[in-house]
């Protein structure tokens, strides 16, 4: 059983920045890729952004694309999300999340086994 355990979040103001980190407790052959999702108040989990581990390519959200950069330590079984000009649209729970599916629709939250136990990420105007 894979465990997903994020760090990072915080309170910060508009523009600046925070990294999330994702460390998994294993990486089995079958995990293919790990990513971000997000939930406001209110509001439906949505995609941010996954990478594919053998690969690194990766996909993101239209809202976050030129803000946001996931990235990958294979010795660590870690991602990381560097979030920078963050805005207060921004604010949301975010979850990490791995998929052993292949193909995988990265943006379908069905789509992926595991998931971390969130952290929060709040940006004050």
């Amino acid at each position: 059983q894979v465990q997903l355990v994020e760090s990072g979040g915080g309170l910060v103001q508009a523009g600046d920045s925070l990294r999330l980190s994702c460390a998994a407790s294993e990486r089995t052959f079958s995990t293919y890729v790990m990513g971000w999702f997000r939930q406001a108040p209110g509001k439906e989990r949505e995609f941010v952004t996954v990478i594919k581990w053998s690969s690194g390519t990766t996909w993101y959200a239209d809202s976050v694309k030129g803000r946001f950069t996931i990235s990958r330590d294979n010795a660590k079984n870690t991602v990381y999300l560097q979030m920078n000009s963050l805005k207060p649209e921004d604010t949301a729970v975010y979850y990490c999340a791995a998929s052993t599916k292949w193909p995988v629709v990265v943006t379908i939250p069905d789509d992926y086994d595991y998931w971390g136990q969130g952290t929060q990420v709040t940006v004050s105007s």
